[in-house]
């Protein structure tokens, strides 16, 4: 069907439909069906696992969380569907779900949660959205609007830069609605009371994010709103966090599972941050140890790492991305032209050199949109077969000053020797058993983070500013 067409039919529908009777749902099941829901999801899962890393190769992990999931399935009121529940490798807080019932937790919400029941609450809120067919009415309204991931495609008329800002996979998970949030919990509340899981956990666990995501935001110095985690599409407010509370005080379960030590057990050992394979995202530094190179973000930037690319997004509205290409024989100037920009109007090309490299940049020019923003090339001769790429897309209010320090990333590019490679170690979750001389002072430097290792222990621990330890407990540490 042309998209004419289409639109000559939804007319059509409502001039012919009272409008009393139409509601958003019954046009979205005009033209989604549950196979069509299976359909997307299949199609999708795959651009989730290229974006997030891939699944987490650890199999106990995997099936345990499955555990979880399948189980919470059993209560929930399509008992007998097909879900599948995938550990994403990736660092990310986050969590979500696709239609056709594909349901996703990151290895990064998996070191923040603090029990089996808060991992628990988080799979029963994306079972929720399922459920009640939140994923797929986002995916039908995804392609209603045309969201077909072209943002700056339009702007610019050149399929190089089409997937900056877009971040792949990332456009299908739009921001869930407050009431399909407050439904979803719901749901999720009872379907948790229903596995004999104690439901207050879904509340803990929000009190987490919401920790983590105002700390993240305080390292990058963002605002919240501006991340990728799980507040991306999952807003969330101290009246979602009394509601959930609230759902559970309605009803009670004899002798709930929490199960905290089990838990413990389990992630023992969990990968945290990035995979080498990915490379590392240390504060304002990307570093690849097995490619052996690394950059600098400009402060205030936030990363995403992919698979394929690494986008950086600024508090200034302007975006970079970080990617690679097959080399041609010819210079690198010529490869920047006639291979990258494949002949689209550029300016200001220059041939320089950045970390020894031979190197080219140019300006893009934009077509067929507003022209409201610069787009620079930055093409790196790595070696003689791989070129590494930056994209830079500025607003033009900018300052020239303000352009400079965020192109100024692809001058930070440059090799690791064999030593600096191997200094570069993935960090693990280890755990601590507290004593009586302990204090979250003295156990925080045993972190092995970068920095702000007191405000990431208390983050991860759930432990609040004047909360002390309890001698006997195990803590969360960051070991490598």
């Amino acid at each position: 069907m042309s998209l004419r067409c289409f639109f000559v039919f939804v007319a059509v529908f409502f001039y012919w439909t009272p409008l009393h009777s139409v509601c958003a749902s019954d046009l979205f099941d005009l033209f989604m069906s549950p196979s069509d829901e299976a359909r997307i999801g299949q199609e999708e899962h795959p651009k989730i696992l290229a974006e997030f890393g891939g699944e987490y190769a650890d199999p106990k992990i995997v099936a345990y969380v499955n555990s979880i999931g399948q189980f919470l399935l059993q209560t929930s009121e399509t008992p007998k569907a097909r879900f599948t529940f995938t550990v994403l490798n990736s660092p990310v807080v986050n969590a979500f779900a696709l239609p056709g019932g594909y349901v996703y937790v990151t290895r990064g919400l998996l070191a923040l949660a603090g029990s089996e029941a808060e991992l628990a609450g988080v799979i029963a809120h994306e079972v929720g959205h399922v459920t009640a067919r939140h994923s797929a009415n986002r995916a039908g309204n995804s392609i209603l609007a045309n969201l077909g991931l072209t943002v700056l495609g339009i702007v610019t008329g050149n399929e190089i830069v089409s997937k900056v800002g877009q971040l792949g996979a990332f456009a299908v998970l739009q921001s869930h609605s407050r009431e399909d949030e407050f439904e979803a919990d719901q749901r999720g509340v009872r379907y948790l009371m229903r596995a004999g899981f104690d439901p207050h956990a879904m509340s803990s666990f929000l009190r987490k994010l919401q920790a983590h995501s105002h700390l993240e935001a305080n390292i990058q110095g963002v605002s919240p709103n501006e991340g990728f985690d799980f507040f991306a599409t999952h807003p969330r407010t101290s009246e979602r966090v009394k509601r959930a509370i609230q759902l559970a005080s309605d009803g009670k379960v004899q002798r709930p599972i929490v199960g905290r030590d089990v838990y413990f057990t389990k992630i023992d050992g969990l990968l945290f941050g990035n995979d080498e394979s990915q490379g590392f995202i240390q504060d304002q530094r990307f570093v690849h140890p097995i490619l052996r190179f690394e950059f600098m973000v400009p402060k205030g930037f936030n990363i995403l790492n992919g698979q394929r690319s690494v986008v950086a997004k600024g508090p200034n509205g302007s975006t970079l991305q970080f990617d690679f290409a097959e080399r041609s024989k010819r210079s690198i100037e010529r490869y920047l032209r006639d291979d990258w920009a494949r002949g689209k109007g550029l300016s200001d090309v220059e041939i320089l050199t950045i970390g020894g490299m031979p190197s080219a940049t140019a300006v893009l020019h934009p077509s067929g949109g507003r022209g409201d923003v610069t787009i620079r090339l930055v093409a790196i001769g790595f070696d003689s077969r791989t070129v590494y790429r930056f994209i830079f897309v500025t607003p033009r209010r900018l300052s020239k000053e303000e352009r400079r320090t965020i192109e100024h990333t692809a001058l930070t590019f440059r090799r690791l020797n064999e030593i600096e490679a191997r200094s570069t170690t993935p960090q693990r979750l280890g755990f601590h058993r507290v004593v009586a001389e302990d204090t979250p002072e003295t156990i925080s430097k045993r972190m092995a983070v970068a920095s702000f290792k007191l405000e990431r222990f208390r983050t991860l621990n759930g432990l609040s500013l004047k909360q002390d330890l309890t001698v006997g407990e195990r803590v969360k540490v960051v070991l490598k």
